[in-house]
């Protein structure tokens, strides 16, 4: 007879991990001796040894019950049957994290492969990063609102940017947030930006309302920009 201190010992675990499996009826819990105290036996350090291993491999405490009293083919059938759970468990674990690490290179966890790929081209042709992060603001909530829509104008975009007279624009365009809103170089600016979209194909209008929003959660505003948006 041995006490709790003593076949936890046993059995590598804590005497606080012995008190839950006696709560949660895995483990039987001995009466009490004359003084007072709990006395295990052998069978219950082996049992214990059990509960341990199935659940250090994952097995859930509901189903480790199930196995103690399950004879040899049942006893193989569950294990496979939680071999295949636990390597669906372990997909998910593998997709969060790659999630997870696409969180850290920026922003390709939030908007598609594409439109990552764009705004990382904006970055490289100098674009701010106020400018970068204001599109990507842009393009997580219109991806996410009007998919569809938003693969017609993100083909524009990146198409448009490989328009040399585009990037030009669109380099002067982001510089200009900082201007002031009566900057003598703006009318030109909207009149080069009007003339070289009056050349483009009409394209699906978005939502006013989604664009506002967009826009606004993006902080893409300032005397300048809502000059040109007039002019």
């Amino acid at each position: 007879m041995i006490t709790i201190g003593q076949l936890a010992r046993y059995a590598g675990v804590t005497v606080k991990a012995v008190r839950h499996y006696h709560k949660v009826g895995l483990l039987p819990e001995p009466e009490r001796d004359h003084s007072g105290y709990r006395r295990y036996t052998a069978q219950d350090a082996i049992d214990l040894v059990k509960i341990r291993t199935l659940a250090a491999a994952g097995v859930p405490l509901a189903r480790v019950r199930d196995l103690l009293g399950a004879d040899e083919e049942e006893f193989a059938a569950a294990v496979a049957e939680i071999d295949e759970a636990l390597r669906r468990r372990e997909e998910e674990i593998r997709q969060a994290r790659d999630r997870v690490l696409r969180l850290r290179a920026g922003t390709a966890l939030l908007v598609s492969p594409r439109a990552a790929a764009m705004l990382e081209s904006l970055r490289e042709m100098g674009v701010s990063e106020r400018g970068v992060r204001i599109e990507r603001e842009v393009w997580v909530l219109m991806q996410a609102v009007a998919p569809r829509e938003a693969e017609v104008w993100l083909a524009d975009k990146v198409e448009s940017l490989a328009d040399p007279e585009f990037r030009r624009i669109y380099l002067d365009h982001d510089e200009a947030f900082e201007f002031a809103a009566d900057d003598p170089r703006l009318p030109d600016l909207a009149r080069r930006a009007g003339a070289w979209l009056s050349r483009r194909p009409a394209l699906p209008l978005a939502d006013p309302e989604i664009t506002r929003l967009a826009m606004a959660a993006a902080g893409a505003t300032s005397p300048a920009w809502e000059r040109l948006a007039r002019v």
